[in-house]
């Protein structure tokens, strides 16, 4: 098989696209962009996360109605797996170092801020309390929230507040083992 040039699909391979994909990217966009930054806290990465929900999408059988919650909330699971895997990453490194190449552990505490702290909490809770956290201070309402996770409004009210009360409780456990 022959190859294309650089940005050109194969012709023999047609375009995957649905319909009404590039009005819902230019749309969405910025949201999902938005939704893995405050997971993450890093522009790059946060894209990365935008193109593999947009390509789920893509493959997905959501509807466009049904496609802003769906989106926002695969940039957010997609997003808390970027971190968990980067986790265990970190892990793997530091247990295969050898003694001389293990950072200092105050030059480490000292180097860490509240962000960081953050999202390793984040992607300590259940699945359910950190989705509604995060996609409720990304500006989606409580219906909204709701709707995009499957679960009555009502709920996401007391799911939040236990996911804030975990945050914070974890954030002091931190805080008074330093």
């Amino acid at each position: 098989m022959s190859r294309a040039p650089a940005g050109r699909l194969p012709e023999a391979m047609p375009p995957a696209s649905r319909p009404d994909l590039e009005r819902l990217f230019h749309a969405e966009y910025g949201r999902v962009v938005a939704v893995a930054r405050r997971v993450l806290g890093s522009d790059r990465e946060a894209e990365d996360v935008a193109q593999d929900v947009f390509i789920a999408f893509n493959r997905s059988a959501v509807t466009t109605a049904d496609a802003r919650g769906w989106l926002l909330t695969a940039a957010a699971h997609t997003a808390l797996n970027v971190i968990r895997s980067n986790s265990r990453r970190a892990r793997r490194e530091v247990a295969a170092a050898t003694p001389d190449q293990v950072p200092d552990v105050a030059d480490e505490v000292i180097r860490r801020d509240r962000q960081v702290q953050v999202r390793e909490v984040l992607s300590r809770l259940p699945q359910n309390q950190s989705m509604v956290l995060l996609l409720r201070h990304s500006g989606m309402s409580y219906g909204e929230v709701g709707a995009a996770l499957g679960m009555p409004a009502s709920s996401v009210g007391t799911t939040l507040r236990r996911a804030e009360a975990a945050v914070r409780k974890e954030l002091e456990n931190d805080e008074s083992r330093r």
